[in-house]
């Protein structure tokens, strides 16, 4: 790394403190009930030197990430960093504040908000931007916008916003976040051989995640909205880094903001704790209107993440050679593809950026990877399937490592050949050869160790941070060290629900349903709620909704109910006798009809073994 980067260009450093007006002394953010929701001062271990346990590429990155406070952008323009792992940037209108992007956690948000107000003065906020459907980004808005106050803000957001919110985080949500526990590093000290984050951020605020509907929507590029003074132009790029994204140009400030469609950081053209594929050729083509668009008249680049970018030179720069990051990687690997290569070969052939991108510091892999992005675009053409026949109907793993660990002698010859290999540093091939003795022998202590000892050297050579903390989470989870217990899902995913219309909440209750177990019984449903009438009808273990009366369908039973027991049925949060006993839900044609519903409703989970059987 010494030989291949320059550490002594002092540009990001310098960038991290520009502009730097207060900060909050120790920057720790607590909840009403005392409960520390954001700590940045774990990390300051990152100010030493890099430890052997440590990619040192990583480890600087870290260091960046560490600065915080409220910073001025441009005469007008705020941004607050370091208070959650995104960034709040506030613009200043006639009278008020318009916020583009409000963190992950209204704790966070609000904590912000305040400290710009100690020195901006108690400004009303009159308009939110979401720039996309990550939660990071929308999750904190309660934090600025209190309960009933929507009718006063003007709230913006890319169309289909709110479809993609409710996929990623509800529809996917409990498979999504639970990985996410482990990309993120939420089981992982913070330490020289723990968590040092993940390129993106550091951590990720763990407070109250909510949800507002946008009032107004953005359906084009170009399209002009005034809020409170402050003029806001849009650029829409969906399908980059979120399906529902977009840019806002401030024309009278000549500041360009990229949401995250350009980071510090090479991002995720499929992110590892699972999303819909990103589309690298059009996030490289929409990086290339964005410049022709807005940066010959840009002289500063804000993302949603890290530090801005001052000079229209730099600024064109960075986002060229950041179009041409995800350019390169889509094009070399369809090359590759075509030439038969499969994903895990197109991966290892594609192992750095050539040239100037290759020494870029803002294109190493500290969050996506070259190689996790090589195999996202040959996903997106062509599938999981490789085409070879013999893994086109795979025994699963348990399966699988009970025949390999069979024909290898038996657990104990395997760890012991495993360990030859641990000696001679191959931990690539000690964690793909022990990760049979672990489904098939999920006991067996010699192989769980040494299989965690493997991870956590793999964990350590890694410059990617998302790749270390699945490692050293893996390692945990070896060791049985994680406590699913103490895991706030259900809180977050609860959150989420009061944002969502009735269809959407109907939805999510259909992927809640036990099919098999529900197909035992048809079920014809009549709903009330409040002014809305819908028909419920279960079969062959699907339900589906109907706004109004569904044709051919003649309901059994007539159900009025509140919007909030629908969303306990889905969160699976309150009994159905609860809701009948608080008035919450009633019913007119049978108790045994939404007693049947109720026991195939699964309960969202709440965690799950991913490197152990």
């Amino acid at each position: 790394m010494a030989d291949t980067l320059d550490w002594s260009d002092p540009t990001d450093a310098d960038a991290t403190r520009r502009g730097f007006i207060d900060t909050i002394d120790p920057c720790i953010i607590r909840n009403a009930d005392g409960r520390v929701v954001w700590d940045n001062e774990r990390w300051s271990f990152l100010l030493g030197e890099a430890p052997e346990t440590a990619h040192p590429s990583l480890w600087r990155q870290g260091r960046l990430n560490l600065s915080h406070g409220l910073f001025e952008i441009a005469p007008g323009v705020y941004q607050v960093r370091g208070f959650c792992v995104s960034n709040m940037t506030i613009v200043e209108g006639d009278e008020g504040i318009v916020i583009i992007d409000v963190l992950l956690s209204a704790e966070a948000a609000a904590a912000a908000l305040a400290l710009y107000r100690k020195h901006r003065g108690d400004r009303p906020v009159r308009g939110v931007v979401f720039t996309h459907s990550h939660s990071d980004h929308f999750g904190g808005v309660r934090g600025v916008v209190p309960e009933g106050t929507d009718s006063d803000v003007v709230i913006m957001a890319p169309e289909g916003f709110v479809e993609h919110s409710v996929s990623e985080n509800v529809v996917a949500g409990p498979a999504m976040l639970w990985r996410a526990t482990y990309m993120y590093g939420k089981w992982l000290d913070a330490s020289p051989t723990g968590g040092i984050g993940f390129g993106l951020g550091q951590d990720l605020s763990q407070g109250s995640t909510t949800l507002v509907a946008p009032n107004r929507e953005v359906t084009k590029t170009g399209q002009l909205e005034t809020v409170d003074g402050v003029r806001l132009e849009f650029q829409l790029t969906p399908d980059t880094e979120a399906p529902s994204e977009l840019n806002v140009y401030l024309p009278d400030h000549k500041v360009l903001l990229v949401a995250e469609n350009a980071n510090h950081t090479l991002h995720n053209v499929l992110t590892l704790r699972g999303a819909l594929i990103r589309d690298a050729k059009r996030w490289a083509s929409y990086l290339n209107e964005t410049i022709q668009l807005y940066g010959g008249r840009s002289d500063v680049l804000v993302g949603s993440h890290h530090w801005p970018t001052w000079g229209r030179d730099e600024l064109i720069t960075m986002l060229s050679q950041q179009r041409d990051a995800y350019a390169y990687i889509h094009d070399q690997t369809v090359r590759l593809m075509n030439r038969g290569l499969t994903s895990a070969e197109i991966a290892e052939e594609l192992s750095q950026f050539p040239g100037a991108l290759g020494q870029a510091w803002h294109a190493r892999g500290y969050y996506g990877s070259l190689s996790h992005n090589s195999k996202a675009v040959y996903q997106r053409y062509m599938g999981w399937y490789d085409g070879n026949p013999a893994h086109l109907w795979p025994h699963p793993p348990v399966e699988a490592g009970r025949r390999y660990v069979e024909l290898m002698g038996g657990p104990d010859e395997v760890v012991a050949k495993a360990q030859v290999s641990f000696d001679e540093h191959d931990y690539r091939w000690v964690a793909e050869l022990l990760n049979h003795v672990v489904f098939a022998f999920p006991d067996h202590t010699g192989a769980r160790e040494l299989q965690a000892a493997a991870f956590e050297q793999l964990a350590y050579g890694a410059e990617n941070g998302v790749w270390r903390n699945f490692y050293l989470t893996g390692a945990k989870e070896l060791r049985g060290e994680l406590k699913v217990s103490q895991y706030d899902q259900p809180r977050r995913s609860r959150g989420m629900l009061s944002g969502l219309s009735i269809r959407q909440l109907l939805d999510v209750l259909a992927i809640r349903i036990v099919g098999e177990k529900a197909a035992a019984r048809d079920l014809a449903m009549r709903w009330q709620l409040g002014d809305d009438i819908w028909t419920i009808t279960l079969t062959n273990g699907v339900l589906t909704a109907v706004a109004g009366d569904a044709v051919g369908v003649t309901p059994t039973v007539q159900v009025v109910g509140t919007r909030a027991a629908l969303e306990s049925l889905v969160a699976s949060d309150a009994s159905l006798d609860s809701l009948r006993a608080d008035g919450s839900l009633t019913e007119d044609g049978g108790r045994d009809v939404l007693d049947h519903l109720a026991s195939v409703i699964e309960p969202p989970s709440v965690g799950f073994p991913v490197a152990t059987p």
